[in-house]
């Protein structure tokens, strides 16, 4: 966000479909600059910004707090549509609306309502949640909080990494216990004192993201700025498959780029082979079916995003949750996510046997397409999916779990 006294208005999204609009035009806007972002490491701090200045980082506010109550259709096609032109800016906003989440499910009215404006105002959460070196399948962490003598207010310190748009975040959730040993998130605002960023993300994708290390060193936290963490795996609830659901549509947006670069390459560069009869690369009957075999797969990608975001909304329709609904929400997530992943990653590297060997060369920034959906495919084995559906058919097991 801007700083200063005169910041630039934000925009107030109405509904879902115009946050779709508002993304789609976005999209436009960022495409041209994704080849060289990533060549360089650039961190996305311009587009970023026009992000907050659009609105869509409010969209899931409820309409009773001025927001759009976006649905979890809605959302998704506002991943995919954004990650078809940048992954690595598709990919900082999935912290954002997960920590949004975790405010909806456990947050005080009086945090709701100071956060919900935040939002509105075009505030963004970063994420500082993982950290190495601990076992995460115990809860372990060496973040810690510690009562400030003669105040409410805790001091916080720790090293935590994989922490995706922090640096450039207005606020930073950091997943912690609390000094009684209970799970919590802090939200520290960026100015805080004490909180600094490493700088180190090295990765061969998702450049953009920015991470690294986020470092605190007592800092000062009010008490109103804890949240209890709000799931244990044992609990009925959607939470882990919206979150999934989001990186699903990422997984989509990369595998529906990679199709489109391949095929302008092949319209445009990309020479008839020399046991050809035809002129133009995009006329030969093999290379015809080659490509249109992987549309289908990335069109059954898109399906199947499109009926597991259904799949959360209508679990979360009621106010009281279903198990059968939830259950199908997150075997329908987790379909997704696994047929998602190894399209994207197939459909991006399948882009180099179309377009041919030119296309190898760095300066047409085509290998990003299959960097950023190999390394973003890596957040979760999708063995396990497969497991969960497995164990659903066979045994009649309903998915549970951290991520579901």
């Amino acid at each position: 966000m801007t700083t200063g006294t005169e910041a630039p208005a934000v925009a107030v999204i109405a509904d879902g479909a115009e946050a779709v609009r508002v993304a789609a035009d976005l999209a436009r806007r960022f495409a041209p600059g994704a080849k060289e972002r990533d060549r360089d490491r650039t961190v996305p701090r311009a587009e970023l910004e026009q992000i907050a200045r659009s609105g869509l980082l409010g969209i899931t506010v409820p309409r009773a707090a001025g927001g759009a109550q976006a649905s979890h259709r809605v959302l998704a096609d506002v991943f995919r549509i954004l990650a078809v032109a940048d992954a690595s800016i598709s990919q900082v906003l999935q912290n954002h609306f997960v920590f949004v989440r975790v405010l909806k499910d456990r947050g005080t009215a009086a945090q709701r309502e100071f956060f919900h404006a935040e939002l509105l105002r075009g505030a963004r959460f970063g994420n500082a949640m993982a950290e190495r070196g601990v076992d995460r399948r115990k809860g372990e962490t060496n973040t810690s909080l510690r009562r400030l003598d003669g105040t409410t207010d805790l001091l916080l310190t720790g090293r935590k990494y994989y922490t995706t748009g922090a640096a450039t975040a207005d606020w930073v959730p950091v997943k912690t216990k609390d000094p009684d040993g209970a799970d919590v998130v802090a939200y520290v605002a960026q100015s805080s004192p004490g909180l600094s960023f490493g700088g180190d993300w090295s990765a061969l994708g998702q450049r953009g993201t920015h991470s690294g290390t986020t470092l605190l060193t007592d800092v000062r936290v009010p008490a109103d700025r804890i949240v209890a963490w709000p799931y244990n795996a044992d609990e009925l609830r959607t939470a882990g498959a919206a979150g999934q659901l989001l990186h699903a549509a990422i997984d989509v947006g990369i595998a529906e780029g990679a199709l489109a670069a391949a095929a302008g390459y092949v319209r445009t560069r990309t020479r008839a082979y020399a046991d050809s009869p035809w002129d133009r690369a995009a006329d030969e009957h093999h290379l015809i079916n080659d490509v249109g075999r992987q549309a289908v797969q990335v069109r059954a990608a898109r399906a199947l995003l499109e009926r597991a975001a259904d799949a959360v909304d209508d679990a979360e329709a009621d106010p009281v949750l279903d198990a059968d609904k939830v259950a199908e929400a997150s075997l329908s997530v987790a379909a997704a996510r696994a047929f998602t992943a190894e399209t994207a990653v197939t459909t991006a590297s399948e882009l180099f046997s179309y377009a041919g060997t030119s296309a190898t060369d760095e300066e047409h920034g085509l290998d990003r397409f299959w960097r950023d959906a190999r390394t973003h495919t890596l957040h979760d084995p999708t063995r396990w999916k497969y497991h969960h559906i497995g164990n659903h058919v066979l045994n009649g097991v309903a998915p549970r779990g951290p991520l579901l």
